[in-house]
């Protein structure tokens, strides 16, 4: 029977609560539909980039980008299919969570299988458990790092993790700590020839989806361990003694650094939504500049040039008044008084 084995380390609460305070921020953010859509957008490129980039694949970001926009590039076919099917995967997820599946079927991890190696791997290898022993090497070194179950065992233990999977862990088992936990035991039966990355990361979103943790799909925990690829497999790595502790504290603090993203992001929109709101329901474009002078305003009651070196200390007095006047023409601000002492106010 598979029953993980792991500890609530103080790095695993904190990381926890940061995700909590996070995804609580996101959840009741408002956020103008034009921004929603932009996020998503941006969201499956980063994640099908790097989710197939730490797998190898050469192609860079606005070459994917380029493929999920249907245009053409001249690159080795896998590296294009890899791509596609990558976003067929985030598509597939995103269809499974919208649909609230009660349970993860061996059907629904075969398909994610296919989907990774359509057009890459030979039919009977596709959604297929591997019929060979694999082993996984240091890319620079050749050393073998790790040897995955042999075949013979692989029916049995995905279905012993499925059953796991399927378990009511509520109340147990915090959604985000679930998804760790199925991500790296997929890794460690890595039940398939190859894609088995791919599945385990797609599968982990997949369970952080459905267990309500979707922040409206702006994330790309793929980023998070692309940039630093060497960590994501050295964390792997330590929790094939057992004790997955070390590998869910890492797993938490991604999650957390990616939510903390989005929300500073989904703040800075939200002070956009605050701002159309106040000017009569106007869709109102602004620099990061003018949203701080928009704030200082707010703050202050007014603002005088001889605070434009306080307010900005790298920026010349011209520059902001450029902001200023652009302001003033969008009839957000008025200036009141002709001197250097003259006041900049809202309408």
């Amino acid at each position: 029977m598979f029953e993980p084995s792991f500890s609530i380390s103080n790095k695993v609460l904190m990381n926890i609560s940061r995700i909590e305070a996070a995804e609580e921020v996101i959840k009741h953010a408002p956020l103008l539909p034009l921004w929603e859509k932009q996020f998503k957008e941006d969201a499956v490129v980063r994640a099908v980039f790097h989710g197939t980039h730490i797998e190898g694949n050469p192609l860079q970001k606005e070459e994917a980008k380029d493929i999920l926009l249907g245009k053409e590039i001249l690159a080795r076919p896998r590296d294009i299919q890899e791509i596609i099917n990558y976003r067929k995967v985030i598509e597939f997820i995103d269809d499974e969570a919208k649909k609230k599946i009660s349970n993860i079927t061996v059907s629904l991890i075969a398909k994610l299988h296919r989907l990774v190696v359509q057009d890459i791997l030979q039919d009977d290898q596709s959604g297929e458990y591997r019929k060979t022993q694999v082993v996984i090497k240091n890319s620079s070194t050749g050393e073998i790092t790790f040897r995955p179950p042999p075949p013979v065992e692989v029916p049995f233990l995905m279905r012993e993790f499925i059953y796991w999977l399927n378990k009511d862990h509520s109340g147990e088992i915090h959604p985000v700590l679930k998804a760790g936990i199925a991500h790296h035991e997929m890794v460690r039966i890595h039940p398939f020839i190859d894609g088995n990355g791919r599945v385990a990361r797609a599968l982990a979103m997949l369970i952080m989806f459905l267990g309500g943790y979707d922040i409206r799909r702006f994330f790309s925990l793929e980023e998070y361990y692309d940039k630093d690829a060497l960590a994501y497999y050295e964390n792997l790595q330590k929790a094939s003694s057992g004790d997955l502790t070390s590998w869910l504290e890492y797993f938490t603090a991604g999650a957390g650094v990616e939510f903390d993203k989005v929300k500073e992001k989904i703040l800075k929109l939200s002070r956009d939504v605050k701002l159309k709101e106040q000017f009569g329901g106007r869709q109102i474009f602004l620099s990061e500049r003018q949203v701080r002078i928009i704030e200082y305003i707010d703050e202050v009651g007014y603002l005088q040039n001889q605070s434009f070196s306080t307010l900005f200390p790298e920026i010349s007095e011209d520059t902001v008044l450029r902001d200023i006047q652009d302001l003033s023409q969008k009839n957000l601000i008025k200036k009141i008084g002709s001197t250097k002492a003259a006041r900049y106010v809202k309408l």
